[in-house]
């Protein structure tokens, strides 16, 4: 499993040991397993996970678990999390793929996706995999990649997506092909049944019919709807009056039940809920650490709270971490921003920063340290411990941030302007990104050129160096217009990170030699300036110079320099364990050694590429393949001793034909001797024994003559 995934997100959460049984909701489950998708649609607060967890208790298959978030929304992220899941059920599946995701350059997502669809179709038995909350992805990267995966989906696998809203898939076509079971709203809404059964079982209550009856009908059975009513009517006898208040929109309905359950709370619990309503996932010492009372234990609190079902969810067996359900969470934050704590919102941020960051979670760090408005913490951690976080899956959100701030905020932190620039190119773009680094230098003029100055130098050059390589054209007009239309086509993708994108405009399939082009001068002037001034540590960012230097220097037919380049980064990406980069340089050098009919040398680059990218989802391995043949194929042509003549063409085409030597002197009206001495001759010239040798050799050699192929 990755290191950055959250082992929470991946636990099935456990059945309460008292709950609604709904037999009429997991028979339609057990009777889809047949089709490819079960599809949980229905509005907060429904009991969509409570429903799938109970159903996967009892339903005797093996499943997979993932709870979604907004930061999931990343298609690279939403990969790597899933693959995390899965690999609850099969340790080493999907290996290879995370490795691909982990790299700065992807190849097509479809390849990616048909990597892992092998690998899931070698599982032997049959099992589930949940996607919880699928509406918090809002992504239609993500979305297209669950389409190619429906499309594929291998027998054995069954999916399962509860979601708030419909998501963009092709649901018309899955329900003609009878491939999708559906439970909505009016599935899901508590029936009369089941309502008393949760009100005076469950809860306790011991109330009649009639004013079950009337909570049913109030709250149209929707779950948390009876569950906010039930709590406020445990500590109110006159369940009559608390039932006439119950008018008006679910909103308002659960305002008023969550102001009836947090008075009845002592305050400490009420400070407690509030307080720690800033956090997705609640932990003790992370509540501690939040809270900062030493009378108020946060493991015991939420062990506490989850006793008197306050709405707090065990996200794993050990009772580690909790979250609070979605609606209470909304709700809770409401009345923190309305209560006397709601000045110090932005303290409690703080707090939860400095803990997730302590604990080796820096994106969240990051995203607690936003809300803080703690702009020198937030930019600390954005630059990160020599890769900023917008590398590493955090460039939506770190895009989000800076384009909320000032220029003069971002004047006095030159940095945030050259990441800035950075994120907008990763972003696709592309036109806005020469106009932040302009800004980074004016910012930059009178600083002393220490190390951290001279690596932010380097950054940017590195990144005009990536700008100057996708608009290789020596006419500036041009160049300006082949920006924009890069970046409109970019932005029709969809997804924040296009960095796959920029790396299939910019590696070269083939040694294409561009002389006199003011673009590549420019490519090399910005790579070579970047890899003088960046920092030898800063590995990522020099080697994508030295990578955009090495294509820079071949496209101009310069090749020692482009070796030199391409070695540099076979080696940094290897120490980084970067397998896609170190597969493209490895294709360059064998390019460049074919190109100067180096042909051994070729193609020992381009197995070692093949070698390298192993069994990994790359494209370019295409090319290394294909290479691999070319070099072949002219390295036996140019191992000939001599050519053939016109007649021992002849000569072999009927050896090809199946004519023993007899037959060919008699054909060509030859002596015997002849015959034998031309085939003598022809097995020395192709070097080989046999004739069935000598057949396979001319064919790999095209000897045969168009109008007379053997048969």
């Amino acid at each position: 499993m990755s290191a950055s995934i959250m082992i929470t997100k991946l636990y099935i959460p456990t059945p309460r040991p008292k709950a609604v049984l709904r037999p009429r909701l997991t028979e339609r489950l057990n009777k889809g397993f047949y089709r490819k998708l079960t599809l949980i649609s229905a509005p907060a607060g429904y009991g969509k996970t409570t429903l799938v967890c109970e159903w996967l208790a009892d339903c005797g298959w093996p499943a997979a678990w993932l709870s979604l978030e907004e930061g999931d929304n990343e298609l690279t992220r939403f990969l790597t999390c899933m693959i995390s899941s899965l690999q609850t059920l099969e340790e080493n599946i999907g290996e290879g793929v995370l490795a691909v995701l982990q790299t700065p350059q992807l190849p097509p997502i479809e390849s990616i996706l048909t990597a892992l669809l092998n690998e899931i179709a070698a599982i032997s038995t049959p099992f589930i995999l949940v996607l919880d909350d699928y509406h918090a992805t809002n992504s239609k990267p993500v979305d297209d990649a669950m389409c190619f995966l429906l499309d594929h989906l291998p027998a054995q696998m069954h999916l399962v997506m509860t979601t708030r809203e419909d998501p963009s898939i092709p649901l018309a076509r899955l329900r003609v092909r009878d491939q999708l079971t559906e439970l909505r709203a009016a599935d899901m809404r508590f029936t009369l049944s089941e309502s008393e059964d949760f009100l005076n079982r469950i809860m306790g209550l011991n109330l009649s019919m009639d004013i079950i009856a009337s909570l049913e009908s109030r709250t149209e059975g929707w779950v948390a709807g009876l569950q906010l009513a039930a709590i406020s009517i445990q500590g109110d006898h006159d369940a009559d009056r608390l039932i006439q208040s119950f008018t008006g929109s679910h909103h308002f309905v659960l305002d008023y039940l969550v102001e009836e359950v947090l008075q009845r709370q002592p305050e400490a619990v009420q400070t407690f809920l509030l307080r720690t309503s800033i956090l997705d996932r609640l932990r003790g010492s992370l509540c501690d650490d939040v809270m900062l009372d030493p009378a108020v234990s946060g493991k015991k609190t939420l062990m506490d709270l989850e006793r008197k079902n306050l709405f707090v969810v065990p996200l794993d067996n050990e009772r580690r971490w909790y979250r609070y359900h979605h609606l209470f969470a909304d709700l809770l934050r409401k009345r923190l921003r309305e209560s006397p704590d709601g000045s110090n919102i932005e303290e409690l941020h703080k707090r939860a920063s400095n803990w997730y960051e302590n604990n080796g979670f820096e994106i969240e760090a990051f995203r607690h340290a936003v809300e803080s408005h703690d702009i020198e913490r937030t930019a600390r951690l954005l630059e990160g411990k020599g890769m900023p976080l917008h590398l590493r899956g955090a460039a939506g959100i770190s895009l989000n941030w800076l384009e909320s701030l000032p220029s003069a905020e971002l004047d006095a932190r030159p940095a945030l302007w050259v990441i800035y620039g950075s994120a907008l190119l990763i972003a696709g773009k592309l036109t806005g990104v020469e106009h932040k680094l302009r800004a980074a230098e004016v910012a930059l003029a009178d600083a002393e050129q220490d190390v951290s100055v001279r690596d932010l130098i380097g950054l940017i050059a590195a990144t005009r160096a990536t700008l100057a390589s996708l608009v290789l054209t020596g006419n500036p007009d041009g160049a300006e217009r082949k920006l924009q239309a890069a970046e409109a086509a970019m932005q029709n993708t969809g997804q924040v990170d296009k960095t796959d994108e920029l790396v299939g405009l910019i590696a070269p399939t083939s040694d294409v030699c561009i002389r006199g082009n003011q673009g590549i001068e420019n490519i090399i002037v910005q790579s070579r300036r970047a890899l003088s001034y960046l920092r030898p540590d800063n590995i990522p960012v020099r080697t994508a110079a030295a990578w955009m230097l090495g294509v820079a220097c071949q496209r101009r037919g310069v090749h020692s320099a482009a070796s030199e380049a391409y070695n540099e980064v076979v080696s940094n990406s290897l120490m980084m364990g970067h397998q896609l980069m170190a597969v493209m340089a490895m294709i360059g050098l064998g390019q460049i050694e074919e190109a100067e009919n180096r042909t051994s040398s070729a193609a020992e680059c381009f197995q070692e590429a093949l070698r390298l990218g192993g069994d990994l989802p790359l494209t370019a391995l295409r090319e290394a393949q294909l290479g691999l043949e070319r070099v072949r194929k002219n390295g036996i042509k140019s191992n000939l001793i001599e050519p053939l003549s016109q007649r021992e063409i002849e000569v072999l085409e009927l050896i090809a034909k199946g004519l023993s030597n007899k037959e060919i002197g008699e054909k060509l009206f030859l002596a015997l001797d002849t015959v034998k001495g031309h085939n003598r001759r022809i097995f020395e010239k192709l070097q080989v024994q046999r004739r069935t040798e000598a057949i396979a050799r001319a064919g790999e050699l095209n000897l045969f003559s168009n109008t007379r192929k053997p048969h």
